[in-house]
């Protein structure tokens, strides 16, 4: 099942309530969701969400993130998450950690945050930084960041490129992954980060009966399955880990983060 809230934003399709004035005789009544099948790849253990949304759909479904009019919806399908939304709107406890994992690697200068939103979590801002933000959701910039286009970012040079809980959202991985590689040079690191979902931690026969439900995370990622999608893309691993963590709030249930930087493989487009 696609989690309501998720149905109705992104494909405009609210929960049906099916009574007697539908006139149904075989179908019994109830409330009417929006079916989808999970699906799992056994080679690299990536599961994964059937429906893949449009351009359209996903500027639907994150236009306005976190706003006053993705709050009420989000409210009235999950009742609690007003409260729960002023602390996904603080900048995440988990900053240390991608802090500390990105400086075993390089100590950037020109660091491109590819979708940061409005900055307030992105590792590397203010006093001898130079941050630029591209994100699908245009919003004002927190201080010490500035707001670009696609255009822009391809006429810029960046060290680092920081990716962070992005791909668990997006229909085509790999497309994203190339977009951010066609604004790469042969030295700059690309550090991306994503929840290492609990259902993938440790469990050696994730299946596709495991996952019933789906949300706004459309991609479940393991070691192996990150591992690959950078191989597709033309991408050497320099390093990549599962990283446990106590709590935060923006990951749910997750209590371990995917953490991986990489580069451009020699010869790569």
């Amino acid at each position: 099942m696609l989690m309501p809230f998720v149905s109705h934003r992104a494909l405009g399709w609210a929960p049906a309530v099916i009574d007697d004035s539908w006139g149904l005789n075989s179908i019994p009544q109830g409330t009417a969701y929006c079916v989808c099948n999970t699906l799992h790849c056994a080679r690299c253990e990536f599961l994964f969400l059937d429906i893949r949304f449009s351009e359209r759909e996903m500027q639907r479904l994150y236009d306005g993130y976190y706003g006053k009019a993705y709050e009420d919806l989000r409210e009235h399908y999950e009742p609690g998450f007003r409260e729960r939304n002023k602390a996904l709107s603080a900048p995440s406890e988990l900053l240390g950690l991608t802090r500390s994992y990105i400086l075993r690697h390089i100590a950037p200068t020109q660091v491109l945050d590819w979708g940061g939103g409005d900055g307030s979590n992105t590792p590397f801002k203010g006093q001898g930084y130079s941050t630029d933000i591209y994100d699908i959701d245009k919003k004002p910039t927190v201080p010490g960041t500035s707001s670009v286009t696609k255009d822009e970012v391809r006429g810029r040079s960046y060290d680092l490129i920081v990716c962070r809980h992005v791909l668990e959202h997006v229909p085509y991985p790999t497309d994203t992954l190339a977009q951010i590689s066609a604004c790469m040079h042969d030295d700059t690191l690309l550090y991306v980060e994503l929840p290492h979902e609990v259902l993938m931690v440790g469990n050696n026969q994730v299946s596709a009966e495991q996952k019933r439900h789906w949300h706004e995370h459309i991609n479940f990622f393991s070691v192996a399955a990150l591992t690959h999608l950078f191989a597709l893309g033309g991408f050497t691993v320099l390093d990549i880990q599962s990283t446990a963590f106590a709590s935060d709030a923006k990951l749910g249930s997750a209590g371990h983060l995917l953490q991986a930087v990489v580069k451009k493989a020699p010869g790569g487009a």
